[in-house]
Order: structure tokens, then C-alpha cells, then sequence
């Protein structure tokens, strides 16, 4: 198949390239752009309490601020408020409301919000609005509110800073922008000057970067289309994740090529030939690692959290077509350079020394079990500290903290808990739908008074759009969107509520807080279900590939070992070695994304390595020693690019890209250099020939049996 594939691409490589122009014209012409949100929120499943919490008070409370920006003010000299001074904050609060700022709905100051021990006053502006173009105009209202208040509050001997998440997202603007383009130009860069230094060839270089941008539109469009026909929607990050994994894949998939492309030119082949010969070799385990991968995204699709549910076939076109561009686009385009893609380098033409891969062959080869005993040793000690992880939910304080909005919040929590600006809001209504009585909501409000965290209880009223539905506001003690909390909500607090309802009411508890929470058990319900699910599937396609049972089973056990220490080793770093509360909450999906389906393709690629190895006369110890010493070069410099790419991440400016780029980073290089290098090699060494059962993938052919094993390595017998 892939023989007839790479004589056809190979033998026409214009005609290959003008189908590619033709396809992406029609797919960017005529494919619709994919919806996106930035409201988590709106991917929960309605099922879940805080889903129903929002619903209710969407509909009881109609002129409801999608999201509350807080003026904090205090005195200069850091006395505490007069009642003089809080008239005057009520007078600018006033003043503040007759701007009519666009998206704002009132400025609001009263006695209520002025802290027990007067150090500040808060003046609450509800905002309306929740698309892009809403929160633009939002942010810009935070900057004349800005403006605004030096001159209403001169001469008063007071000072206010703006927070709330609005005013947090303009501060922190400038952050993400400079962290993307950091990391944008720090990608590109390594991942240029690595080819270059990999094969000191300029077009070698460019030459992924053009067919993988050129990928990204395509596959796009197809993303787009297919959201229109199956009605889903991505969150804001999906068309980054898109395009990391595109990098990811496509980067690997191109040396993969491009390595074996050489050995077949250094074997003596003319430059048609020895592409054909290249893609004959490597379309196998592209086809396979590209068919691995994309199983794995598509077992997202029995996530309940919506935005996994995009990420799942929206990754899987991404990678499929990947695969295709790789062994149809790639192959039409060096084919056409001829050796001109390794121009102006002489290098191409000589045989390796490979001092390194060689001895690390040998010892794999010749102690398979230390090797085994000690590799995988060293992935399940890292993998311990999975029992010890934390989720961290405070995307806040992963940015600087010398902004306005940062200092604003630190200012309030000198006199309110921190709970106030993420109150756990509970609707109380009744089960009949009658009215509520003031009588029932003060009954519950002095009931919750005890509830375990909370620190103030605070009514809000009954509910002007539905008359059957009042808000109690309950402030917690300790950081609303801190790990604590959301555990505390999740496991003692929603109990507790739901325990202490008057009669003939039912309680539903929301709020960010909630909303985390049931964001944490869709993510523990997700990863507990899709985890095995991608394991098995992985293992069929791995089958499919090695015609083995036995293989199957300890390749998958090394990608999910793989993946635990990875996340694993982030909890000692973040949690332990730096002191940070948690680790992002993110990281866990993530590193299933990147790890765990990307990890795959080093297994892949070594094992068909050691099958050809097999293939060609050699005993499995001898077979594995040059398994590493021939696909090791290729594995390390995919692991080195792909990890490389990630790392630069660490040089962005906020915490949870920071870690993202560090885990990925840190699970890439386990991948490849660890289990891909070392714990495969010698499992399949130690098993033998029973490592193939029950097919007979390491059966010496018929040339191998008659020739016997080659010992000379330069021969022209697909090694190197």
C-alpha cells in the first residue's frame, strides 16, 4: 500500500502538490470559521447543580451584571473611613452611574459595603455581557473608570483602585500578548535553529514550518465545517492546542521521513528511489501513530465537559490530515529538492559515527534488565507523587501581582474576607413554585450562619423576575478559587446547605466556587473514563501494527506510566520544590493530550524498529542494541524539538503556561529518552520472541534467513 502510495506521490510530485493547493483553495474558501467561548461555564453539562444554580438566576434576576467590576477605596493615610467619607464615595458611585459607561449597569455604594473595621468601601459596577466584543467594551469601561476617578475623588483624602476580573484581564492583556509572542518567536526559532543543527541545512529548516502553517489553514477550515455539521463549539484555546499539536506531530512525522530519506541516500539510491524506499519504511508507522493519536483525541468524545468534547475531533482531523501531508506533500516536495534539502551541508553523504547511540545500544543489548529495572524505576518514583496533587484553580495569582487590580484586591481583604468577590451564591426556591416569604429566607440565611468556611452571611433579596426564587450570598473565609475551597464547597458546604432548607424549598448552590467544583469531578469522571478507553484502543491499533498481543500490553503500560510520571514529577517541581498551593487544573488533560498521544509516537517508531531489526536475521538482544542504535538518533532528535518547543513556555510570564511548558517538556523527554530510548528496547529484549506473540513479527525473511543477520552496517539494509 504505502509502496504504491510513494511511487505515485514520488512519480508526480506536481500533479501531488497542485491536488494539495486545489483542496486547500476549496476547504478555506467555503468552510465556515469555528465558534469559540471563553465561559467555561457554558461548557457544563446542565445536570450538574451550579449549571441549574445559573440558569435560575439568569431568569430571577434579569438586570444581573454578567460579571461585577470593584472600586476599592480607602483613605490615604490609612485611616480608617468617616462618615464623611463614605457619603462621598456614595456621591461618586452616583457620579460614576450618570458616565453611562458603555456595558455598565449602575455603580452601587452603601453602608453595606463598607467593611466591618472601615478600612475600605467597596463600589460594586455590574457589567453586562459575555461575548468578545461585550468584554472589549467592558475593559475599555474599566480604563475611563480609571481616568474618571482621580478627579472624582480629589481633595477628599481618599484613593481607589479598580479590580475584578475585567479589570484583572486588562492589566494581565499585555501579559498573555507578550507571553504569546515570546513563545511564538522562541518556538519558530528553535525549532529552525534544531533542524539547522540537526542536518546545517537552511531548507531542511523552513521547510516543515511552511507545510505545517499551510497544514494549520486546511485543517482549520475542516475543524469549522465539522463543528457546523456535528454542533459543537471550542473554547479560545483550541486553535492554540491545534496548532501546538500540529507542530508536534508534524515536526515528528518530518524527521521520521527526512532521517530515513538520508539512510536510503547514503545507502547508494538515487533521490526518487530512496524516497520511495523512505516512505514505504516509515508511512507504516506514520499511518499508525497518526491512527494512534487520533483515537485517543477521539475518546474525548466521552468527556461530559464540552470544550473536551471539541477538543476531541477537532485534534483528530489535525492529526489525520498531519499524517497524510506527511507521507504525500513531504515526500512530493524533498523528492522535487533532491539532496539540494540538505544544501549547502556535505553531511548527508557521510556515515554517522553514532558513538552515542552505539554504546547505548550495546549496554541495552547486553543488560536489558538493569536497563529495564532502572528506567522504569525511575518513571514510577516519579509517578508517586500523583497521590500528593493538588488542582489549582486561581488563575489570579499566576500573574504579576504589581498591578492595579492585584493591589485592589489586596486592599479589600484588609476589611472583607476574600470570599467577596466570588461569593458562593444559593437560590433558594420553592418546590411548587408559590412565592417565597421573607420569612422562609431569613429562616435559612440564620440556619447557614454555621456553615463550615463561611465566614458572612449576606441575603440579597427575593428575586424581581421570579418571585419563588431568593439569593443568599455566602462569603467564604479563605480564597473562593483556591483548591481548599472548591473541596470544601464540593464535600461539606453543598451538603450542608441542601441539609439546612426550610420546608417546602429546594436549595441550589452556585458561584465560581461551584462551578469548580463541578468542573474538578467532571474532570476526575473524565480522565477515570477516557484514560482506560484510549489505553485500549491504543493497544488495538498497536496490534494492528505489530500483529502482537504481548507487545501491545507493556508499550501501553509505559505511555500510561509515562503519563503519571509526568504529572508526577509537576507536584514535586510546582507543589513541592517551588511551594505553589496546587498545580493547574488544567495540566492533567493536558498532559493526556501531549504525553500521552504524542508519547505513543516514539513507541511506535522504535518498535517498528526492532521488528525490522528482527526482520533482518538478528537475535532480539542484537535486534534491540541496533533498534537503539539506528532509531534512537531519530527518536532523541523528535524528543529534543518537540520538547524544546514546549519549553519555551516557561519563558512566558504567567503561571499556568509556565507549568504547562515544563510538564509537556519534562513528558516528551520521558517519552523519548527514557521509555522510547531505554524501558521498550529492553522489555521486547527480555521477552525475546514471545514479545510478538501470538503473529510471528520478528520471523527472520526469506533473504534475511538465506543471507543471515547483516553485521556489516553500512549495508544498504535500511539501517542508520
Amino acid at each position: 500500500m504505502f509502496a504504491g502510495l510513494a511511487r505515485v506521490v514520488v512519480r508526480h510530485p506536481w500533479w501531488t502538490i497542485v491536488a494539495w493547493l486545489a483542496v486547500a483553495a476549496i476547504v478555506i474558501a467555503f468552510s465556515p470559521k469555528l465558534s469559540t467561548s471563553s465561559d467555561q461555564a457554558e461548557f457544563l453539562p446542565s445536570s450538574y447543580e451550579s449549571a441549574q444554580a445559573m440558569k435560575i438566576a439568569e431568569k430571577a434576576y434579569p438586570q444581573a451584571g454578567d460579571a461585577t467590576t470593584l472600586v476599592v477605596v480607602k483613605r490615604s493615610d490609612g485611616a480608617p473611613l468617616s462618615a464623611q467619607d463614605v457619603a462621598k464615595v456614595g456621591g461618586v458611585a452616583q457620579q460614576l452611574t450618570a458616565k453611562k459607561y458603555e456595558s455598565v449597569q449602575a455603580a452601587m455604594a452603601s453602608p453595606e459595603t463598607v467593611a466591618p473595621n472601615k478600612a475600605v468601601q467597596v463600589i460594586m459596577v455590574p457589567m453586562k455581557g459575555t461575548t468578545m466584543a461585550d468584554q472589549t467594551a467592558q475593559g475599555d469601561a474599566v480604563k475611563d473608570i480609571r481616568k474618571d476617578l482621580p478627579g472624582l475623588l480629589s481633595g477628599s483624602g481618599l484613593e481607589a483602585k479598580v479590580g475584578g476580573d475585567i479589570a484583572g484581564f486588562v492589566d494581565n492583556e499585555d501579559s498573555f500578548t507578550q507571553s504569546f509572542e515570546i513563545v511564538g518567536i522562541a518556538t519558530f526559532v528553535l525549532i529552525i535553529g534544531l533542524i539547522l543543527l540537526i542536518f546545517r541545512a537552511p531548507l531542511a529548516a523552513i521547510l516543515p514550518i511552511v507545510v505545517i502553517m499551510f497544514t494549520m489553514q486546511v485543517v482549520m477550515g475542516l475543524v469549522g465545517a465539522a463543528s457546523k455539521v456535528f454542533g459543537f463549539s471550542g473554547d479560545d484555546s483550541l486553535s492554540i492546542i491545534i496548532l501546538i499539536v500540529l507542530f508536534g506531530v508534524g515536526a515528528d512525522y518530518y524527521l521520521f521521513l527526512l532521517f530515513r530519506y538520508r539512510e536510503r541516500l547514503r545507502a547508494g539510491e538515487d533521490k526518487k528511489t530512496a524516497m520511495i524506499q523512505a516512505v514505504e519504511r516509515v508511512g507504516e508507522v506514520i499511518a499508525s501513530a497518526a491512527a494512534a493519536i487520533a483515537v485517543t483525541f477521539l475518546v474525548l468524545l466521552l468527556a461530559t465537559f464540552g470544550a473536551f468534547k471539541a477538543w476531541g475531533p477537532s485534534l483528530a482531523i489535525a492529526v489525520v490530515f498531519m499524517g497524510i501531508t506527511s507521507i504525500t506533500l513531504f515526500p512530493a516536495i524533498v523528492s522535487l529538492l533532491g539532496t539540494a534539502v540538505f544544501w549547502p551541508s556535505k553531511a548527508w553523504k557521510k556515515q554517522p559515527q553514532a558513538r552515542v547511540s552505539s554504546a547505548l545500544g550495546r549496554v541495552v543489548g547486553k543488560r536489558p534488565a538493569i536497563v529495564a529495572l532502572v528506567s522504569g524505576g525511575i518513571m514510577v518514583a516519579l509517578a508517586a507523587g500523583v497521590f500528593t496533587f493538588k488542582a489549582d484553580y486561581d488563575f489570579a495569582s499566576g500573574f504579576p501581582q504589581d498591578t492595579e487590580s492585584a493591589q485592589a484586591g489586596k486592599d479589600m481583604e484588609k476589611g472583607f474576607p476574600p470570599g467577596l468577590t466570588k461569593p458562593v451564591s444559593v437560590y433558594l426556591k420553592t418546590t411548587g413554585g408559590e412565592p417565597i416569604t421573607q420569612a422562609q429566607v431569613t429562616e435559612f440565611a440564620g440556619a447557614v450562619k454555621g456553615a463550615p468556611g463561611v465566614g458572612t452571611v449576606r441575603p440579597m433579596g427575593i428575586a424581581p423576575g421570579d418571585k419563588s426564587v431568593a439569593q443568599v450570598d455566602l462569603l467564604l473565609k479563605k480564597n473562593p478559587v483556591a483548591n481548599e475551597s472548591v473541596t470544601l464547597v464540593k464535600d461539606e458546604l453543598r451538603p450542608f446547605v441542601h441539609d439546612k432548607v426550610p420546608s417546602g424549598t429546594k436549595a441550589y448552590v452556585g458561584g465560581e466556587t461551584a462551578l469548580w467544583a463541578d468542573i474538578n469531578t467532571i474532570n476526575n469522571r473524565d480522565l477515570s473514563v477516557t484514560l482506560p478507553v484510549a489505553a485500549a484502543l491504543i493497544a488495538i491499533v498497536l496490534a494492528l501494527l505489530l500483529r502482537s498481543l504481548v507487545a501491545p500490553v507493556y508499550l501501553v503500560v509505559a505511555v500510561l506510566l509515562g503519563f503519571a510520571s509526568t504529572l508526577g514529577a509537576a507536584v514535586y517541581v510546582f507543589q513541592g520544590a517551588l511551594g505553589e498551593p496546587g498545580v493547574t487544573f488544567q495540566l492533567p488533560i493536558i498532559l493526556y493530550l501531549f504525553v500521552l498521544a504524542i508519547g505513543t509516537d516514539y513507541n511506535i517508531l522504535i518498535t517498528a524498529r526492532l521488528r525490522e531489526e528482527a526482520k533482518e536475521g538478528h537475535e532480539p538482544r542484537k535486534a534491540a542494541a541496533l533498534a537503539v542504535e539506528h532509531g534512537g538518533p531519530t527518536v532523541a532528535a523528535a524528543g529534543l524539538i518537540l520538547a524544546g518547543t514546549f519549553s519555551v513556555m516557561m519563558l512566558a510570564k504567567v503561571s499556568f503556561l509556565q507549568q504547562m511548558g515544563f510538564s509537556v517538556a519534562l513528558g516528551i523527554s520521558i517519552a523519548a529518552f527514557v521509555m522510547a530510548v531505554f524501558l521498550v528496547p529492553a522489555l521486547t529484549a527480555l521477552l525475546g520472541h514471545f514479545a510478538w506473540w501470538p503473529g510471528h513479527g520478528d520471523r527472520p525473511s526469506a533473504k534475511a534467513a538465506e543471507e543471515g543477520p547483516h553485521e556489516d552496517v553500512l549495508a544498504p539494509s535500511g539501517h542508520h
